[in-house]
């Protein structure tokens, strides 16, 4: 049975995106079968993955909303061992009418279900808010990343959405666990950065994963090319902090039992 874990944060542009298709590339290429949802209207994973948003027809909303099946619509990338579950711009729509519907919390568990079992892994990349379609994926996940950038307003609508987990956490989904706070956007030059990840750690600690995922032109660069980093560099810092942050997963997830010297790659350039 596959894990679901949704990357949530209703702030945006802290890597949310970003972190779904190259932790799910990184986990791909450690041939651990995985699927990323998009579950964002802007399809930036689609996109990111190499698919064009235009050229999707149906979608995840079209399972919500129509009960259409899933393994009609999932897509195999060009990376083995990685599929994608596509979204479009409708599904800006889906929560308006949702809100009429039963268990209207619990849409996508129901489609989530029919497929996770297929896969060892399932990303959810939500939207940067806080809405339906985020409680949504909440409530289907087994637990949740949240990537926060090493900047200044780091922290700020943190609390927020902490609350959010622990009144899904209570109403709708007790087995939801926050598999950890993800820092990112992280510049070794700044005195800011080394700032925010002191406090954070000092705030959040053994929650804070150990992977750092440092500025890089590489990983902006990439999903203009429909590439995850791994496809488009697999030697640059970015795809080391993912495949480093994918291998720390895996362990603390009881799947590897790789000696502390062998659970991080170096940076080579």
């Amino acid at each position: 049975m596959g894990k679901v874990i949704a990357i949530a944060n209703q702030k945006g542009g802290v890597g949310k995106t970003t972190t779904a298709i190259n932790l799910g590339a990184s986990l791909a290429v450690l041939e651990y079968k995985t699927l990323i949802i998009d579950a964002d209207p802007q399809a930036n994973a689609t996109s990111g993955i190499g698919f064009d948003p235009k050229n999707i027809k149906t979608s995840i909303y079209e399972c919500i909303i129509d009960d259409i099946e899933p393994k009609n619509i999932i897509l195999n990338s060009t990376t083995p061992n990685l599929d994608l579950f596509p979204a479009h711009i409708d599904l800006v729509g889906a929560e308006i009418e949702m809100i009429n519907l039963p268990n209207r919390e619990k849409m996508m568990r129901k489609v989530i279900n029919k497929v996770k079992n297929d896969y060892d892994f399932v990303l959810i990349d939500c939207s940067p808010s806080l809405g339906l379609i985020t409680v949504n994926a909440l409530s289907a996940a087994n637990s949740v990343i949240i990537p926060v950038q090493c900047e200044y307003f780091a922290l700020e609508g943190l609390g927020k959405l902490l609350n959010t987990i622990k009144i899904v956490q209570s109403r709708l989904n007790p087995e939801l666990e926050i598999e950890g706070i993800l820092l990112t956007m992280y510049d070794l030059r700044l005195r800011l950065s080394n700032q925010v990840v002191e406090e954070v750690k000092t705030h959040f600690q053994t929650m804070v994963f150990e992977t750092i995922v440092q500025r890089s032109t590489k990983l902006g660069e990439a999903p203009s090319f429909g590439e995850t980093i791994i496809m488009h560099d697999a030697q640059s810092k970015g795809a080391i902090n993912y495949l480093n942050l994918a291998r720390e997963v895996l362990q603390r997830n009881g799947l590897t039992k790789m000696k502390k010297s062998d659970k991080k790659i170096n940076i080579l350039k």
